[in-house]
């Protein structure tokens, strides 16, 4: 089969592979249906590697690049490894894309996230961007039949969104800042007003991204280049600054300005991935007991995500803005995202 493989910075192949066996035991085949090209994805492209094992296998997986990227999927239960229970051939699913070791003291309290072994389907595993691939039952969510293959495959990203938004959390009547728009971006930006935003005001300079923001909900667009952003965001909450602010971008300069546009006692939440480091004054916080929250991938945000697309509060398909075939992931895929970003929100790739 084809498939999109990561073999170093700026070099993804798209090549033949061998299909993948018949599942280990608690593991599933999926065909996928639709993959979408993530933020994760480009940066691995671009500067990578960042998750991608290189010099030693992952401690969960054992795996090493080169290894096929992809990891928002959809697709169709084909075989079912020995002892899975909750699904069978046939079904049709969203994968989430942690895989956990199950041990550590974070995999039992749940917060899988924070595995001491967390690795990620198409990052430190081979992933979906293939016509078939091999993941753990436990990452599985069921579609219903009301939703498409497309929405499927917006379920990550927006479960993303929706974690950061539960990690600061943002409670009803909040004003909030997202910086970004971009998938993650609009992803935060819907979960927010999901969440009973009272403003929900986005920091983004790309013409084409700032119409998406106003058409998701934004209360408010601010463009950083022809004004001040943290004056603006003051202006638009009488003085006081963010409640909560989502940064989605991974900037050199949009992590200090999470913390600038949040008010005293507010919370700054960064889910972008940086590819360098930023500075940021720690008197910025000791002086304002502002917090800052980390938030990486989810903790069961899946359910409610696809519960939430399926009845209409959230809008996967607004944010699909290309769909391309696998022999096209590099051009019309990675390099259309990278030089024309401005256009473009979520790419997603069928490898069929």
């Amino acid at each position: 089969m084809k498939a999109a493989v990561w073999y170093g910075q700026k070099d993804v192949r798209v090549v033949d592979v061998p299909e993948p066996l018949t599942p280990q035991p608690g593991w599933v085949k999926v065909e996928v249906a639709w993959c979408g090209i993530c933020g994760s994805d480009l940066h691995e492209y671009l500067a990578g590697p960042i998750f991608i094992p290189v010099n030693e296998p992952h401690p969960l997986t054992g795996a090493t690049a080169p290894l096929i990227l992809g990891h928002e999927f959809s697709g169709k239960i084909v075989e079912v490894g020995e002892g899975v229970k909750d699904f069978k051939v046939g079904d049709r699913v969203a994968p989430d894309a942690c895989q956990v070791c199950w041990e550590c003291y974070w995999c039992k309290r749940m917060e899988y996230s924070a595995c001491e072994k967390l690795a990620f389907t198409g990052l430190a595993n081979d992933g979906a961007f293939a016509r078939y691939v091999n993941v753990p039952a436990y990452t599985l969510y069921h579609l219903p039949d009301s939703m498409t293959d497309e929405q499927g495959a917006l379920v990550e990203p927006l479960a993303v969104g929706m974690h950061a938004v539960r990690r600061a959390p943002v409670i009803a009547g909040d004003n909030v800042v997202v910086i970004g728009a971009g998938t993650i971006g609009l992803a935060s930006l819907q979960c927010a007003r999901a969440a009973g935003a009272k403003q929900v005001i986005v920091i983004e300079m790309a013409k084409a991204r700032k119409e998406f923001a106003k058409k998701l909900g934004a209360t408010a667009v601010i463009d950083p280049a022809v004004c001040d952003p943290v004056a603006e965001v003051y202006k638009l909450t009488d003085g006081i600054g963010a409640d909560v602010t989502i940064e989605c971008v991974g900037g050199e300069k949009t992590g200090p300005l999470s913390v600038a546009c949040t008010r005293r006692r507010g919370i700054a939440v960064p889910v972008g991935i940086f590819e360098r480091p930023s500075s940021l004054h720690f008197n910025d916080l000791v002086f304002t007991e502002r917090e800052i929250k980390g938030s990486l991938a989810y903790t069961g945000e899946f359910a409610p995500v696809i519960s939430m697309i399926n009845d209409g509060r959230l809008n996967a398909e607004a944010m699909i803005t290309g769909k391309i075939g696998l022999d096209d992931i590099i051009a019309k895929g990675f390099d259309e995202l990278v030089n024309h970003k401005d256009t473009n929100i979520k790419i997603i790739v069928s490898p069929r």
